[in-house]
């Protein structure tokens, strides 16, 4: 009887037993898994809100720090407040990426974004060529500002047009001589201002000598050479992508002084800050506004990337108030933190009404925001 009763006792523990199994089982798996996913190449990166940078204020510039925007030459007036520029951080490069941990965080994280590696690192680019055009179309867009800010304050300016480097193909005649953003102004001697221009003397010079072209670089004239090649179809060719490109020559001077910050997309709020200096009074009536948005000479915003991530950017900052492309809008409803008002603007004159009215006190209700642009269709 006592052999029946401990057998009895004893199974119970059976079930107990095969779940625990079960259990240590599933832990085993998973840690395996997990050791297994950690040798698997993420091919995510993920964006985040970058640096937010007033155009108004000081940046770090070799160290010290300097005004963001900087003019001399001409009557300039006391600002207050900020115009803010936003910018966004990629985390993780094709080398060092992030870990799956990070990636499946940012992906319960409003604020970040998990894009494919390959969108923000073609592999047909290096990240130094990559690192070299972001540069120039940062160098590009000051100058639209520039243009834009005078264009609208109707101070003249001369203007031409250029033939200037978009990308270096990689491995070819001009790599590691030509960089994204130069302008080309002759080739032996002739001097070019279009793409056909330029293609016509470089086939004249062929490929057995090295041409002579005299270029711009970041405001700086230099002459060097370079040796085309005779491609599959008998062309000859440079080893570029070009496009045309504007030349200014403005009756005053502006530096725009930002380190390590590449790309086109804070055009407008460089060519706000440089109307606040150039006026009278507080453009921003004080207030804290942050904005986005390439810019052309003639006052065109246009969209950007990120704008999700430049909207908490802003938030974070403090801003109340942000200035975004209506050609964005479709990426903003919906994804407004909290306390942060976005208006529609499409031209820099929209961007310029927004800020009068603040500084005037006068109601922006009517005005339009990315909600309204989205309700219009």
């Amino acid at each position: 009887m006592s052999i029946f009763d401990d057998q009895e006792a004893a199974a119970p523990a059976k079930p107990r037993s095969r779940r625990r199994t079960i259990g240590w089982v599933s832990l085993i798996v998973a840690l395996v898994l997990a050791l297994g996913m950690s040798f698997i190449p993420v091919p995510y990166v993920i964006e985040q809100p970058g640096p937010v940078f007033n155009t108004l204020g000081t940046s770090d510039h070799d160290g010290s720090a300097v005004p963001l925007i900087s003019i001399s030459g001409v009557t300039t007036y006391p600002t207050a407040g900020s115009l803010d520029m936003l910018t966004v951080s990629v985390a993780g490069t094709p080398t060092s990426r992030p870990s799956w941990a990070e990636i499946v965080g940012a992906w319960f994280d409003s604020s970040r974004a998990v894009v494919p590696i390959d969108a923000i690192y073609p592999p047909s680019v290096t990240v130094d060529q990559q690192n070299a055009e972001n540069a120039a179309q940062m160098v590009d867009s000051q100058q639209e500002a520039i243009a834009a800010a005078l264009t609208d304050l109707a101070i003249p300016f001369t203007s031409s047009q250029k033939v200037g480097v978009a990308q270096v193909t990689a491995d070819s005649a001009a790599t590691g001589i030509l960089e994204a953003g130069d302008l080309i102004d002759s080739v032996n001697g002739t001097a070019v201002s279009t793409i056909d221009q330029l293609k016509a003397a470089i086939t004249a010079n062929g490929d057995a000598a090295p041409a002579s072209l005299v270029i711009t670089r970041s405001g700086a004239e230099q002459t060097v050479e370079v040796t085309p090649k005779k491609a599959a179809d008998g062309s000859i060719l440079l080893g570029i992508a070009a496009a045309s490109a504007d030349s200014f020559e403005f009756p005053f001077t502006v530096d725009i002084q930002l380190d390590n910050v590449g790309g086109p997309s804070a055009g407008m709020m460089f060519a706000l800050g440089i109307i606040d200096q150039l006026t009278p009074g507080e453009l921003n009536g004080g207030a804290q506004v942050a904005g986005t948005g390439t810019i052309t000479a003639d006052g065109t915003v246009g969209p950007i990337g990120g704008i999700r991530q430049k909207l908490y950017g802003a938030a974070e900052s403090g801003a109340t108030v942000f200035l975004a492309p209506a050609s964005n809008c479709d990426e903003v409803v919906g994804h407004v933190p909290d306390g942060l008002k976005v208006f529609a603007v499409q031209k820099l004159s929209d961007s310029l009404t927004v800020l009068n009215d603040l500084a005037s006190g006068a109601s922006t209700d009517s005005l339009p925001t990315c909600d309204t642009v989205q309700a219009a269709g």
